[in-house]
């Protein structure tokens, strides 16, 4: 971010960086950068506080009155939160057809998505597949850890986006079965460690890894820090 503001101040515009991690900024060195000590992946602050929001973005702003960089400011208030927390979340009844229960899990979770979605009018499911299919993309994760090749059972598209998706179809639905806002990776840690989807992503991640699969493909599957081996079948 630093080398690209340097690379658009040298066109003629003028820049402003938002900084999480200090030792970053320092070494990219910008014209002018505001350093936040705020969870990463918040780089505003805490959601849902907008007045506290538009203070740092106007605090950032100011920095364009600094006649001559690079200049490096402190916001003088830090965030912490437990950001690897899992989230507390009750989930909903499975759907009682005659499916999987991973399937099941997110069949039942649906609707808590749909409210989310009509509540903010977005959403960040959609790379490949839309939430109505998130049961049917888990019974394939499912034949995978069973042993089945991820090339063979029928996936419509890159396998580490389409988990993507059910990741933030989860994520999403937890705000609406969460009383308070998800700390900076809690409801990811919840999808990974607490859900019957996220168990079901895992175990086909570690089954792909193990055949020797493209690292690419087993390795994007979660994030780096949610490759829990060996813990796949602590539900």
């Amino acid at each position: 971010m630093g080398t690209l503001a340097s690379v658009l101040e040298h066109a003629g515009f003028a820049t402003v960086a938002l900084s999480s991690i200090r030792g970053q900024i320092e070494t990219t060195s910008p014209p002018r950068a505001l350093h936040c000590d705020f969870p990463l992946g918040r780089p505003l602050g805490k959601p849902n506080e907008p007045e506290f929001q538009r203070e740092v973005i106007t605090a950032a702003f100011s920095l364009l009155e600094k006649p001559v960089g690079p200049v490096l400011v402190d916001y003088p208030i830090s965030i912490e939160d437990d950001a690897d927390a899992p989230l507390s979340c009750v989930i909903p009844p499975s759907d009682t057809s005659d499916r999987n229960p991973a399937a099941a899990e997110a069949l039942g979770l649906l609707p808590a998505w749909r409210r989310t979605q009509e509540t903010y009018g977005r959403s960040t499911v959609g790379k490949v597949i839309t939430a109505e299919q998130v049961p049917d993309m888990l019974d394939l994760f499912v034949r995978i850890g069973d042993g089945e090749s991820w090339e063979d059972v029928g996936f419509p598209g890159d396998p580490t986006k389409i988990a993507a998706d059910i990741k933030n179809f989860y994520e999403e639905a937890s705000i609406s079965l969460s009383d308070t806002p998800p700390s900076a990776r809690s409801a990811e840690s919840w999808f990974v460690t607490e859900t019957l989807g996220g168990q079901t992503i895992q175990t086909a991640r570690i089954k792909m890894k193990e055949a020797g699969t493209n690292f690419y493909f087993w390795y994007y599957l979660l994030p780096m820090t949610q490759h829990h081996e060996g813990e796949q079948d602590s539900l």
